[in-house]
């Protein structure tokens, strides 16, 4: 506990200073809201982003805030890699203009207690003090009248804050530690999560088209990543279908290529099919035997569509021979209530094809953010399918069963104070597992997970 609180203030120290020095000295006090301020600035503005918003201004103005991937949509519409946000979404970041460069800063860090059977049911939960974090940087800059170039990069000091061995979660599943999979438990996230360059070139009204390469990158596949969806910002935890819909966001050798029109774009990806190496500190092999297609729609500002396949190459260090097709489909909904308050919803399905036994596992997950002024309340209900080879119960389930699992979160957190641009939240959640009736004996009929947590994190943006 002790170490928790030296980290603590060690953090919000430094980011505070961070955030005063970069930050573009927007005053907090001022309680105009959105629309006021664009009438009362005659500007065309659309201040909803999870990583920014879309301003449009005369060329005597500021830069505008377009998307990374288009100079004529709202930066707001950005997710994680080229995925697509509704462009209602409110922004929890540092903005810099410099030099003809727009820089855009976020991310959190989550200090926390996490038991993830509380009661004790079974035999297989853990308890730890750990901090998941994650920390982007998003810099872009004009290219003549049509082109856009941009440099993305994300940095996560859970092989620090968290071990290399990951953090306690019960039915979790994926990659693995010291030649063993990991089960019941998620694992880090590389150091270097992301390094990629982006250009997007004009090519017609309301048409695009864009390449983006990273080592690390993340392909054209599945959802904006779980750290980036606005409804699940308060959940320190990864969900249990992140591997069926979401895990490929750390992928060392990607390459992309995209094409929009209007509110419609398609775009595919080659990448590498590997998964991350237990070394969270170095930049693994490239590949580049990997694929994906997505399809993405926006209909209108407060939803964003997508569906995706990927045919991912022996995506598992401990099963080299097993090749996975992943599908998902998602729908992503925000909703601005005022200039601080809003509703933000994500339903996700996803299911892996594995080649070796011909099996589909599915998943559905449905997680909603209700954000008052300075009060959150969250939840995320998951339904996984995962066999006993998954799970590491092949020796107790000789005939490999599929088990149904069923999970659900709850929580409430609350922003206990603001300095400088920066959040400090206290929040405290729940999970109640519904175990499958073969595994009660090891998980117990309902483990409950507990966890109690501060978070710092950018304040909501105000211009």
């Amino acid at each position: 506990m002790k170490t928790l609180s030296i980290i603590t203030i060690l953090l919000l120290t430094g980011v505070s200073s961070f955030a005063q020095q970069m930050h573009m000295g927007a005053d907090t006090t001022k309680h105009k809201t959105i629309k006021q301020k664009e009438k009362s600035q005659g500007m065309d503005m659309n201040m909803g982003g999870m990583d920014m918003s879309g301003m449009k201004m005369d060329s005597t103005g500021p830069m505008a805030m377009n998307s990374q991937y288009s100079r004529d949509l709202p930066m707001s519409r950005d997710g994680s890699g080229t995925s697509w946000v509704p462009d209602e979404s409110p922004a929890y970041a540092y903005m810099i203009h410099s030099n003809g460069w727009m820089t855009m800063i976020h991310g959190s860090f989550f200090l926390r207690y996490d038991n993830q059977d509380l009661f004790k049911s079974g035999s297989r939960g853990g308890k730890t003090f750990d901090a998941p974090d994650w920390l982007m940087a998003m810099t872009q800059h004009n290219v003549g009248k049509s082109g856009l170039f941009s440099i993305n990069t994300m940095f996560s000091f859970d092989p620090f804050l968290v071990g290399p061995g990951g953090y306690p979660l019960l039915y979790q599943t994926g990659e693995s530690y010291k030649g063993k999979k990991l089960v019941d438990i998620q694992h880090p996230h590389d150091l270097f999560a992301e390094l990629s360059v982006n250009y997007t070139q004009k090519i017609a009204k309301n048409a695009d088209a864009s390449l983006s390469v990273g080592y690390p990158g993340e392909p054209a596949l599945g959802p904006p990543v779980f750290m980036h969806r606005l409804s699940a910002m308060n959940d320190p935890d990864a969900p249990l279908s992140h591997h069926y819909s979401d895990a490929t966001h750390i992928t060392f050798g990607v390459l992309t290529t995209g094409f929009r029109y209007k509110d419609v774009k398609l775009e595919g990806s080659i990448f590498t099919g590997r998964e991350p190496d237990e070394f969270r500190y170095n930049f693994d092999p490239i590949r580049l035997d990997s694929y994906s297609v997505r399809l993405s729609y926006n209909p209108s500002k407060e939803w964003a569509l997508q569906v995706s396949n990927g045919w991912l190459h022996s995506p598992e260090d401990e099963e080299p021979l097993q090749n996975v097709t992943r599908t998902t489909a998602s729908a992503i909904y925000t909703k601005m209530l005022n200039d601080n308050s809003y509703i933000a919803t994500t339903l996700v399905y996803g299911q892996n094809h594995y080649s070796d036994n011909q099996k589909t596992l599915p998943s559905v997950l449905l997680e909603s953010s209700f954000q008052l002024n300075k009060t959150a309340i969250y939840g995320r209900y998951e339904y996984v399918q995962k066999d006993a080879d998954e799970l590491n119960l092949v020796n107790s389930f000789g005939a490999n069963p599929t088990f149904n699992i069923n999970a659900l979160t709850l929580g409430v957190n609350r922003i206990l104070t603001t300095v400088k641009q920066t959040n400090l939240t206290g929040g405290i959640q729940a999970t109640l597992n519904i175990s499958p009736s073969p595994l009660v004996p090891l998980y117990g009929n309902i483990p409950i997970g507990f966890q109690v947590y501060l978070r710092i994190n950018p304040s909501l943006m105000v211009m």
